[in-house]
């Protein structure tokens, strides 16, 4: 479970304890994990000898063997024999227990997530409090201790490690610091010796909140054969307190912080250690190293700086520590108030597991805050690098945590794809360069990825009510869509139905229309047609809507096969007639018989631009009926029950006895014979679009099961539940899944007639705009209907409140409910 703020980096909770993937020097590191980094637990009782364990459980089976036996760091320290993982992010708890230990031991592991506000949710810390529960009748004297590596300058995979690098001789010239202040003491890790420019360089903290009982090191003994752990572990044994040592020769010396005291018999006690960091030096995306990875992972080697927000936040590391620690607290009580009114809403257990689980990836490494605060992403993560730069719009998409939980956060990326991404033409490039004055230089277009945003677009003016940001991006959004109307582009001839050289999501693209690119243009139209009439732009909204209209009815005349929307396929005739930017070359070759294409297939997000529209208000794109048996189609042809017999030419996310949505089948014959890549796949995020359609269209049965689907392969043991992958870790578009949460009850907010729905709850909803959240009730009793909307967070402003089939009520003048306060309302 990663562990770390917004844009921050992260360490992760390993499942027995440990602490892994120490990903944050500003890019991925899976697997690194800093030398003698550890906790540990000794126990003193009187008349008995010393206990001393790793704060962690067994090894498992398949790490014992390697070359030169274990490969697991630290693998022959004594560890609990029994180990219990309990998660509800951000909260993480191991509980350790052996018949041999007389304190039993729960680390709750964490970092704040708060909705709405993202400067508290993004503290570059880890928070790992020890309780320990004296299971005896007399008193116990304990001790824990934290030890990790000073490792600035290596972050993984390059850099400065010790006395030597890759390139030759270096020396990183890394020191510790025993400190304290009026909140925490610890060790402060620096260096003197790695360059102040590089991405590696910058401060690390180990502190405790405790104020008594301290002990530490700021080095080991420098000794051979094994014998500086020897050492260590015989004096941390010995007493539960360490002596110092002469740091030698370490270049990257190990600091140790011990925390002793008692434990009375029948009793709990606790300790709590932060873990802070700050590596300003976040540079520009990276080129490719890695040959399964090399599309998208960037473009150039003189990269710029392009610094990290929460730098700006705290000087350094130990600043960084001061504040968690002072503010714990509150910290905690906010975080859990959160979770606390998430979980107990009334939503199926697969809905709010997924949408929960995958909000980590906001502060993974797929996701970054630059100096200037625009929130920035990969696609995924590599192994030890992102996988496809730029905020690319067409996967950025798919995800709805980002505006219904940080809409701020969301805003900044709207920034970036209309003041910076988008040309006078109107060609918005689909992936953002940095820093932001670069971020045209990607020259192509992406049809999905561009009607997207501007429905994205709408959703965070009705969201946030914020009309000034509106007109500001305005021009470059009327622009962004007339862009579709050039010769060449993708609507030439203004009829409401996407003919041209469609690139989309599928890395291919698309010639002639099809359901998958048609319902992100009808939703722009709607979308367009909004905001523009809200704006006084009258042309533009008539021509809009008259547009929407034309094409909606051609698409059920014409795609709609009486299961499902088909695509046409349509040669576009030479290359020089298609629109510059819109040909990336990633498709077919043959523009005579285009090959990658998507045909009469039955595709699981054919109707993904419909999704948004309901998340959005913006009513049915297509037939309602058409919708309907659309989606029951997919749910027949596409879901699959094992996976033994199943071919499969590229990735598989999806093995033997396990169930999911199909990418796109083909039920009726027709298959080209090179249909687009990724057919036969199974894709996490497409699946949540497939079952957000069902649950708008009220087939929950079938949506939840296709959500089971993903989450019991995404269980803890044969899938990190935290990581849900597609091109990388920590999957963008994975994100879908809070759709779930919006589609279950059909919430919707705008904060620009103040209104607030619900289509279907029963007793209460956790709700969320991103800029406010909190609990929606009801109760019946008497043939009347109680509703009381409570915020938790933030201020609501409350116009009109309507449940479907249930009535609605109107407020006058305007109710403002703040943060604690609650509007109770009979229907």
């Amino acid at each position: 479970m990663p562990i770390g703020g917004i844009g921050t980096g992260t360490i992760s909770l390993g499942g027995r304890g440990d602490l892994r993937d120490w990903e944050v020097c500003n890019r991925p590191a899976k697997g690194f994990k800093p030398a003698q980094t550890f906790f540990a637990l000794n126990v003193r009782q009187k008349d008995k000898p010393s206990i001393t364990r790793v704060l962690e459980g067994v090894i498992a089976p398949q790490d014992y063997e390697g070359a030169f036996g274990s490969t697991v760091g630290n693998h022959g320290l004594p560890r609990f024999r029994n180990c219990e993982y309990h998660a509800a992010y951000p909260f993480g708890q191991i509980r350790l227990t052996d018949p041999d230990v007389p304190l039993t031991v729960c680390l709750k592991a964490w970092n704040p997530l708060i909705p709405s506000d993202a400067e508290r949710s993004g503290l570059p810390v880890a928070l790992l409090t020890f309780e320990l529960t004296n299971k005896t009748a007399t008193r116990l004297n304990a001790s824990i201790c934290g030890n990790l590596e000073n490792f600035i300058g290596f972050d993984g995979r390059e850099g400065v490690r010790g006395l030597i690098n890759n390139t030759g001789v270096a020396r990183s010239h890394n020191f510790n610091e025993y400190k304290s202040s009026s909140d925490v003491t610890g060790v402060f890790m620096q260096s003197a010796g790695v360059n102040p420019a590089d991405e590696r360089w910058g401060t690390f903290a180990l502190v405790t909140t405790a104020r008594q009982g301290i002990s530490h090191r700021i080095a080991w003994a420098d000794l051979n054969w094994g014998d500086t752990l020897l050492d260590y572990w015989d004096d941390f044994s010995a007493d539960g307190a360490l002596d110092p040592r002469d740091i030698g020769n370490a270049d990257t010396p190990v600091g140790s912080l011990a925390v002793s005291l008692v434990v009375p018999a029948r009793s709990t006690r606790s300790v709590t250690f932060v873990l802070a960091w700050h590596f300003p030096n976040r540079m520009g995306w990276s080129t490719p190293t890695e040959p399964s990875l090399t599309y998208g992972n960037g473009l150039r080697e003189d990269r710029d700086r392009a610094g990290n927000y929460y730098c700006r936040q705290f000087k350094d590391a130990w600043h960084a520590a001061e504040y968690a620690a002072a503010n714990i607290n509150d910290l905690e009580h906010d975080s859990l108030k959160f979770v606390n009114a998430y979980v107990q809403s009334n939503l199926p257990q697969p809905v709010k597991e997924a949408a929960l689980n995958n909000i980590s990836t906001l502060r993974s490494q797929t996701t970054f805050r630059i100096e200037s605060g625009h929130l920035m992403g990969w696609e995924g993560c590599g192994d030890l690098q992102g996988c496809c730069f730029g905020s690319c719009t067409h996967v950025w998409n798919y995800e709805y945590a980002t505006p219904f939980l940080f809409g701020a956060l969301a805003k900044t990326m709207r920034q970036v794809e209309f003041e910076y991404s988008t040309r006078s033409d109107g060609l918005m490039a689909f992936r953002a360069d940095l820093n932001l004055s670069r971020a045209k230089e990607w020259i192509n277009a992406a049809a999905d990825g561009q009607m997207g945003c501007l429905m994205k677009l709408y959703r965070e003016w009705q969201l946030s009510g914020d009309t000034e940001l509106l007109q500001k991006l305005w021009p470059n959004a009327r622009k962004a869509l007339e862009f579709c109307w050039r010769p060449g582009g993708w609507d030439a001839d203004e009829d409401g139905v996407m003919e041209g050289c469609q690139h989309n999501t599928m890395d291919v693209e698309y010639y002639g229309p099809n359901p998958q690119m048609g319902t992100w243009y009808l939703g722009a139209l709607r979308a367009m047609e909004e905001m523009a009439r809200h704006l006084g732009d009258d042309d533009l909204a008539i021509k809009c809507h008259r547009l929407f209209v034309a094409g909606s009815a051609w698409m059920d005349a014409n795609l709609f096969n009486g299961e499902y929307y088909e695509h046409q396929i349509r040669p576009p005739g030479p290359s020089e007639l298609i629109l510059e930017g819109l040909r990336i070359g990633m498709g077919s070759s043959d523009l005579l018989e285009p090959a990658l294409q998507l045909g009469a297939g039955c595709l699981v997000d054919q109707l993904v631009g419909q999704a948004m529209a309901h998340i959005c208000g913006l009513g049915y794109l297509l037939n309602k009926r058409n919708v309907q048996t659309t989606l029951r189609a997919i749910k027949q042809h596409n879901f699959k029950h094992g996976f033994g017999d199943h071919f499969n030419h590229l990735r598989s996310f999806v093995l033997g006895d396990e169930s999911a949505l199909l990418v796109a089948t083909y039920p009726r014959g027709q298959r080209p014979k090179r249909p687009f890549p990724y057919f036969n796949e199974a894709l996490t995020g497409l699946e949540y679009t497939a079952a957000i359609g069902m649950l708008y269209e009220g087939q929950y049965d079938a949506a939840e099961q296709v959500i089971q689907a993903v989450r019991e392969r995404y269980d803890g043991l044969k899938r990190n539940p935290f990581d849900e992958a597609e091109c990388g870790h920590h999957y963008a578009r994975a994100m879908a899944s809070w759709g779930a949460v919006l589609a279950s009850s059909g919430f919707h907010y705008s904060a620009i007639d103040q209104s607030m729905s619900f289509s279907r709850f029963d007793g209460s909803h956790f709700w969320s705009t991103g800029y406010a959240w909190g609990i929606c009730s009801q109760s019946s009793s008497n043939g009347s209907t109680t509703v009381t909307v409570k915020v938790l967070h933030g201020s609501l402003s409350l116009q009109s409140l309507a449940i479907t089939n249930r009535g609605s009520r109107q407020f006058s003048p305007i109710r403002v409910i703040t943060e604690g306060r609650q509007l109770r309302i009979r229907l």
